[in-house]
């Protein structure tokens, strides 16, 4: 029996990728900041909160990484833990920083110092490319970040190359384009969407306040997206992947597509509020995952049609 460490279990990629590792019959650990006090929501809506161990971790702290890295003995690391909101990161550029590449410093660090033979994945992010136009990004295409959390994931990416290069580390990022779920917070755009048409169906809302609906996104299935995850680490040899379903839409078909679920005219519900624009914001994002379905046979099933129908059944069916 294998044994995972998931940083950042308790969200949404956490969460599904400890499903999907329970069931190929490893054993899963989990961390995030408190164990004691986290809820682990997610863990819970997935009936899953009993079947894996978890423990308080503070990434920033290499004593503490060392640590848990020595009680859980990992087969294979996954780290997708850190601030993970790009709106947020504007915020809080130093609390990004710290958590995203000191975190994955810390981990790589930990891997080298005990001489273990630990698979790594990292959670690398399509930010990073910033705006490429009409080029679908792959794993060769240059870095142009335009948030500092776009600049805390670049670094963290070149962190792992370095270690993968300088001590033959198996280290690889999966560099991830959009990917959205029921179990998304409620400050992510998408879901921010799915919750307030479900508000305005019922009648308990009347609009919803957005920010620039031109940006065009790749969106796919965040299940589907962690199990890439997991091919990373199956592979002989470490190596880097953008994950992506190549096919990128409007932020305004992804709400026309919601509201539609609805029976509700968009148009007749949207207010453009400009504080909710970006300082800079990256207007295309297109992913090519070619070199993920030729090496690791994955390919995006779901395109964003099918998940805004998803995340409007999974709210329906919690009403």
């Amino acid at each position: 029996m294998k044994t995972a460490l998931i940083c950042g279990i308790s969200g949404q990629d956490g969460a599904y990728l400890a499903q999907l590792l329970l069931n190929k019959g490893y054993n899963v650990w989990g961390t995030s900041r408190d164990a004691q006090v986290s809820n682990f929501d997610n863990l819970v809506r997935l009936e899953i909160r009993d079947s894996v161990k978890l423990e308080s971790m503070a990434l920033s702290d290499f004593r503490s990484v060392l640590q848990v890295i020595n009680k859980s003995k990992p087969d294979e690391i996954y780290n997708l833990a850190g601030q993970t909101s790009v709106g947020l990161s504007f915020e809080q550029p130093v609390e990004t920083m710290e958590s995203v590449t000191l975190g994955t410093l810390n981990l790589l660090e930990a891997i080298r110092f005990t001489r273990s033979k630990i698979k790594f994945y990292n959670a690398g992010s399509s930010e990073c490319f910033g705006d490429t136009g009409d080029r679908a990004a792959d794993e060769h295409t240059p870095f142009r970040p335009r948030s500092p959390y776009a600049v805390a994931k670049a670094a963290a990416f070149w962190e792992v190359a370095n270690y993968r290069e300088a001590y033959d580390l198996f280290a690889c990022s999966g560099i991830l384009f959009n990917h959205d779920s029921p179990l998304r917070p409620k400050r992510f755009v998408t879901q921010k969407i799915v919750a307030t048409a479900d508000q305005i169906a019922q009648g308990k809302a009347e609009k919803l306040f957005l920010g620039d609906i031109s940006i065009q996104r790749d969106w796919g299935w965040a299940p589907e997206y962690v199990e890439a995850m997991y091919l990373m680490l199956q592979q002989e040899q470490p190596d880097d992947y953008a994950i992506a379903t190549g096919e990128t839409n409007k932020l305004e078909t992804f709400v026309a597509e919601v509201f539609n679920y609805f029976s509700l005219d968009w148009r007749e519900h949207i207010t453009i509020d400009t504080t909710l624009f970006r300082p800079t914001d990256i207007a295309i994002s297109r992913g090519n995952p070619a070199k993920a379905k030729q090496k690791l046979g994955w390919e995006a099933k779901y395109k964003m049609k099918d998940i805004a129908r998803m995340m409007v059944d999974a709210i329906r069916k919690n009403n």
